[in-house]
């Protein structure tokens, strides 16, 4: 693959104190003994900070102590697999990250594995049965919440895990641009702005959801 380099936009004006390089939302069940500690060994190779909630206790509602590690957070990182939906912690973390974005500037990165952006956005086929299942029994304002949050993580750019032929590859793309993001003394918000060096870049792995 070619190399490729990002043109980065102001994260803030203003300074931050993070506490965290990373803050990742995922479904345990789906990549948590796969994909995500195979990222997050990659991460610490390279000197990436990331939060992990193995010691928080987990229930319908996320707690101040999440919100802290969401907020304290260069970068939030969400990664999306078939039964994220399934989980109205999830759900609920998303909607803390992208708010996030929205008032602190905070970058997102998303990481669609082993699923469609276009499903998630438009929450259907196997994805929107999981998420009508998690809105039963919810107020309309949650689920409206939910949906928009959805509808918004899946039109940032990210990576698309079926367009790549070696996962190792991905995940060592992932964990470098990661670690050029955190370098760069003006971080993006988001990947809207992607400069190509070198002659070309592989497109198809880089995926940018036009729906």
């Amino acid at each position: 693959m070619a190399s490729s380099s990002f043109s980065l936009s102001p994260l803030s004006s203003l300074p931050r104190n993070w506490k965290h390089h990373v803050f990742p939302s995922f479904h345990g069940a789906d990549v948590r003994k796969s994909f995500l500690s195979h990222i997050l060994k990659e991460f610490r190779s390279k000197g990436i900070s990331t939060f992990i909630d193995n010691d928080i206790e987990r229930n319908k509602s996320i707690g101040p102590q999440l919100i802290d590690a969401i907020k304290g957070s260069e970068i939030g990182i969400v990664l999306l697999s078939k039964n994220y939906a399934s989980s109205s912690w999830c759900l609920n973390e998303l909607v803390e990250i992208m708010k996030c974005r929205t008032e602190l500037g905070q970058t997102v990165m998303t990481i669609f594995y082993e699923v469609d952006p276009a499903d998630i956005k438009k929450q259907r086929k196997d994805f929107g049965k999981s998420f009508r299942k998690t809105c039963k029994g919810k107020t309309s304002d949650e689920i409206e919440t939910w949906k928009k949050a959805l509808e918004g993580v899946a039109t940032i750019a990210g990576y698309h895990s079926n367009n790549w032929d070696n996962e190792a590859a991905m995940i060592e793309k992932i964990a470098t641009d990661v670690s050029n993001l955190l370098n760069n003394s003006t971080t993006s918000r988001d990947f809207k702005e992607l400069a190509v060096s070198g002659a070309h870049m592989e497109k198809r792995n880089f995926f940018f959801l036009n729906v």
